[in-house]
């Protein structure tokens, strides 16, 4: 199976200060890394890459790659966010995980997928925790 190409767009970012934190980004996890850090005051937060879907042995989706997370059966994408203050590194306080079990067959059988959600959550802070519909919408 060809990479799947994933598009990640958030909108409603929660702003610069949020919670007692300064200088909020959000970024995608790579690893252990943060990558591709957006300010939290972007209109919009967009990212791009790849995943390998690979069919499990009971017919299931089942993924990998450096983006991917958590184990068989509860594989997820971390959205991290933290303080990245000018000159500085990225200091994680809080992060989201996209599960990926909402992704639909089709999608993935196409090779591209787009999962769409706010990034603040009903008390003005960063959306954090397991993200699943209808926090977040994949097509």
């Amino acid at each position: 199976m060809p990479p799947l190409s994933l598009r990640i767009i958030g909108r409603d970012l929660p702003g610069r200060e949020c919670g007692g934190y300064r200088d909020v980004h959000v970024a995608v996890q790579r690893g252990r890394e943060a990558e591709a850090a957006v300010p939290g005051d972007a209109a919009e937060a967009v990212w791009e890459f790849t995943v390998e879907a690979v069919a499990a042995p009971d017919g299931a989706w089942d993924f990998r790659g450096p983006y991917v997370h958590g184990r068989r059966g509860a594989r997820f994408l971390y959205l991290t966010w933290g303080e990245l203050p000018p000159g500085g590194a990225f200091t994680m306080f809080r992060r989201a995980k996209l599960m990926l079990d909402g992704l639909p067959p089709q999608a993935v059988e196409r090779g591209a997928a787009e999962a769409r959600l706010g990034l603040t959550d009903a008390c003005g802070m960063p959306v954090c925790a397991a993200v699943r519909p209808p926090g977040l919408t994949w097509s």
